[in-house]
């Protein structure tokens, strides 16, 4: 449409001009030279609109082409999310499933108290199947951010509150937690925030032998949360890659999804997370725009 268009003011352009020329020339034109001079002015005006039509045919194009893949990208990345939640689902839900279908079959003639048994196992997998999908869901989002609900938040507090509700499983295992926090207020969503928190004290939880070290200090404009323990490590091999779904140590019970989650919640509140030495995790996110104590 926009070639029409140019083309059509291109021949009425090159028409006025002819008339214009051809007024100027009036009578010479009856003459040889006045015609050969008219022929070759009107070439030279033809060359040029097309030089004009080529250059904004050119411009526009690579202008079209840039705004519609710009409009497109958003849903070439919903497509390729979509896809990857689905091969992710179809994968991790085969095996709560299976468990779930084979233990119903089994005890579907079973006594009582084994079809009371059963339904406990079938549901601890129901729900773990639940938690799968939710952590699946979050990571298929993009960590733009645009779906946060933002508020004040003092990481101090979420981190006292997240290592309480843990103090309960370290000391059941023997496990020492210490706490260092300052105040660090940020723009951020608090639920996606605790979550975060509370996944690395999962974590920590699991492979920690003696003791868990928490802490939250504002450090170079930014506030800095640092979760540490005692255990053997991230392996080497696995460093590179322990941010990713599904990427986990052979011998954890874990999903491999909470530390990819640690990162989409950091990465959507404009910050991230890193590994430091050892086990020692830290995640730094923006300040807010308040008073810090």
């Amino acid at each position: 449409m926009f070639l029409l268009v140019i083309a059509a003011i291109s021949i009425l352009a090159f028409t006025l001009v002819s008339a214009e020329y051809r007024g100027l020339l009036g009578p010479a034109l009856d003459l040889p030279e006045g015609a050969s001079a008219l022929a070759a002015a009107l070439r030279n005006v033809a060359l040029c609109i097309l030089a004009i039509d080529g250059a904004l045919a050119v411009a526009v194009g690579a202008a079209s082409f840039a705004l519609a893949r710009a409009a497109v990208r958003p849903l070439v990345e919903a497509r390729a999310r979509e896809q990857r939640f689905a091969a992710d689902a179809a994968h991790e839900l085969r095996t709560p499933l299976g468990v779930i279908s084979s233990v119903a079959q089994a005890a579907r003639d079973g006594t009582p108290e084994e079809q009371g048994s059963a339904l406990r196992t079938v549901a601890a997998h129901a729900l773990e199947a639940s938690a799968l999908i939710a952590d699946l869901l979050t990571l298929a989002r993009s960590p733009e951010g645009r779906a946060l609900s933002r508020e004040p938040v003092d990481l101090a507090a979420l981190a006292t509150r997240a290592t309480y509700d843990a103090r309960a499983r370290a000391d059941a295992r023997g496990i020492a937690m210490s706490l260092d926090v300052h105040s660090a207020i940020i723009d951020g969503d608090e639920r996606r925030l605790a979550q975060l928190l509370r996944n690395l004290l999962d974590n920590a939880l699991r492979y920690a032998r003696t003791r868990i070290d928490v802490a939250v200090r504002v450090e170079d404009g930014a506030a800095l949360v640092l979760v540490g323990d005692d255990g053997p490590g991230v392996p080497a091999a696995l460093r590179p890659r322990v941010f990713e779904r599904f990427a986990k140590d052979p011998e954890s019970d874990g999903s491999g999804l909470g530390l990819a989650i640690c990162r989409w919640i950091a990465r959507s509140h404009g910050g991230d997370i890193a590994i430091g030495q050892g086990s020692t995790f830290a995640v730094r996110l923006p300040l807010g725009a308040y008073p810090q104590a």
